[in-house]
């Protein structure tokens, strides 16, 4: 998989994979206009979407109904090191879901490709493609 990252002026990046073009933007602070998600934003929102995908294939697969299921994603920050230092990730469950299934449905949300890329990173190596 190739991912193509171009600038799009002022603090504004694309990001180009799969016929998508996936934008962020800084934040104010350090001169960002916040016409995009953050690229921490992304981060976080994909671990919550690749979540969410196991807890929607997990309902599906038992017929529990989807209304009212949410999720959000909470994170801890020092501020002072400007960085975060716990993410929760919290499924929010109506009354009605069956209790029989809550710790079975977090124990799909382990499946998570994402969760897994963060708990055990890949290596991870910055080039500089010259010339």
């Amino acid at each position: 998989m190739d991912m193509k990252i171009n600038f799009a002026g002022n603090n504004v990046v694309h990001a180009e994979i799969r016929g998508f073009t996936i934008a962020t933007d800084a934040p104010t602070t350090p001169g960002g206009s916040v016409t995009a998600p953050s690229p921490v934003d992304l981060l976080l929102a994909a671990l919550g979407n690749c979540t969410a995908y196991y807890v929607q294939h997990f309902c599906q697969q038992r017929d529990i109904p989807l209304d009212n299921i949410s999720l959000s994603v909470n994170v801890t920050k020092d501020e002072e090191a400007r960085k975060i230092t716990a993410i929760e990730v919290a499924v929010n469950l109506p009354a009605s879901f069956p209790e029989k299934y809550v710790d079975a449905c977090l124990k799909a949300c382990s499946q998570c490709t994402v969760k897994k890329y963060l708990l055990d990173p890949p290596m991870l190596s910055t080039v500089a493609n010259y010339g």
